[in-house]
C-alpha cells in the first residue's frame, strides 16, 4: 500500500515538474504585458534565424481592446506613430523595426493608416557578439484611440538567446504581413508601374499607376523622405489604361524649405495577397 502510494506521488511530483519546466520555457519567450485594460505590450523572442543572418529575431507585441487602434510608422490625417527607445539594452549594436501592412481608419472626420487589432511589429536585432545572449529593454511610446486618443507607454524587458521560441509562428506570420521591398516596374502580382508629377493644374500633383489582378482589392500610401513630410493618403481615380489601378495625391506636406523636385517618396501598396514597397524619385 504504501509502495503504490509513493508511486503516485512521486508520478504527481514528476508531473508537476514538467509543468513548472514547460511554464518557465514558455515564459522565456516572452516578456510581462506592460498596460492597462485598452492596450498593452511586450517583447516576445524568436529562434535564430538559419544560415548566416547577422541578426536575432524577436518583436513588439501589442493587444489591442475591441474597438480600439493603433498606428502606423506614418499616421496619415492624425495620430502619432509608435517611438521606439532601446536604450539601456545590452549586446545590441542595431535594432530594425519591420512594419507590417497597415489599412486605413476613420477617425472623426479625418483618416489615419494604422492597426485595428493586435499586433505583431518584428525586430531584427543585431548584437555587438553574436555569441553572447542580448538583453532588450525597450521604452515604447504609441498612442491608441476608440473615440478619444490617448498616449499610452510599456517598458518591457527580454533576454534573447536565439534558442528555440514558440513565438517563431507568430513572428512568420507577422514578418510575411511586412510589404515586400521592390523597384519601380517590378514585380509580377503586385507592382507599382509608374509615378509622375502633373505641375499643369492648379494643384500639382503625383499620380500612380500600379498593376494588380483584376477584382482584387487595393490601396496605396505614400510617405516623404523624412518623417517631417506629411504627403496627403493618395485617393483612386479613373482614368487608368486596362490592367491598372490609378491612384493619386496633392503635392503638399513638405516641411518648410523642403523641394519636391527630387524628393524621395515610398509607395506602399496593399492588397489581399501581399504588400509591396518602392521607393523612387518625384521626377
Amino acid at each position: 500500500m504504501n509502495s503504490l502510494f509513493e508511486q503516485a506521488r512521486l508520478a504527481a511530483l514528476i508531473s508537476a515538474l514538467l509543468v513548472a519546466a514547460h511554464g518557465a520555457a514558455a515564459a522565456d519567450d516572452v516578456s510581462r504585458w506592460d498596460g492597462d485594460e485598452r492596450s498593452a505590450a511586450r517583447l516576445i523572442a524568436g529562434s535564430r534565424p538559419t544560415g548566416a543572418a547577422p541578426f536575432m529575431r524577436a518583436g513588439v507585441e501589442i493587444r489591442l481592446k475591441v474597438g480600439w487602434h493603433t498606428y502606423w510608422r506614418y499616421p496619415g490625417d492624425a495620430g502619432v506613430p509608435p517611438q521606439f527607445d532601446f536604450t539601456g539594452s545590452q549586446n545590441v549594436k542595431q535594432v530594425r523595426v519591420l512594419w507590417p501592412a497597415p489599412r486605413r481608419l476613420p477617425e472623426a472626420g479625418a483618416t489615419s493608416i494604422g492597426y485595428e487589432r493586435d499586433v505583431v511589429l518584428p525586430l531584427h536585432v543585431v548584437p555587438q557578439d553574436s555569441t553572447k545572449p542580448v538583453f532588450l529593454r525597450l521604452k515604447l511610446d504609441y498612442a491608441v484611440c476608440e473615440k478619444l486618443c490617448v498616449p499610452a507607454e510599456a517598458k518591457p524587458e527580454l533576454m534573447l538567446s536565439g534558442q528555440s521560441s514558440v513565438q517563431d509562428a507568430a513572428l512568420v506570420a507577422a514578418e510575411a504581413k511586412v510589404p515586400k521591398r521592390q523597384a519601380l516596374g517590378e514585380g509580377k502580382t503586385l507592382a507599382i508601374t509608374s509615378v509622375r508629377r502633373e505641375t499643369g493644374s492648379a494643384r500639382p500633383r503625383v499620380v500612380v499607376d500600379l498593376a494588380a489582378p483584376e477584382g482584387v482589392p487595393v490601396d496605396l500610401f505614400a510617405e516623404g523622405p523624412t518623417p517631417q513630410w506629411a504627403l496627403p493618403l493618395p485617393v483612386p481615380m479613373d482614368g487608368a489604361p486596362e490592367g491598372l489601378k490609378r491612384f493619386a495625391f496633392d503635392l503638399d506636406g513638405a516641411p518648410p524649405g523642403a523641394k519636391y523636385e527630387g524628393a524621395l517618396t515610398t509607395l506602399t501598396a496593399v492588397g489581399e495577397q501581399g504588400a509591396i514597397e518602392v521607393t523612387t524619385h518625384l521626377d
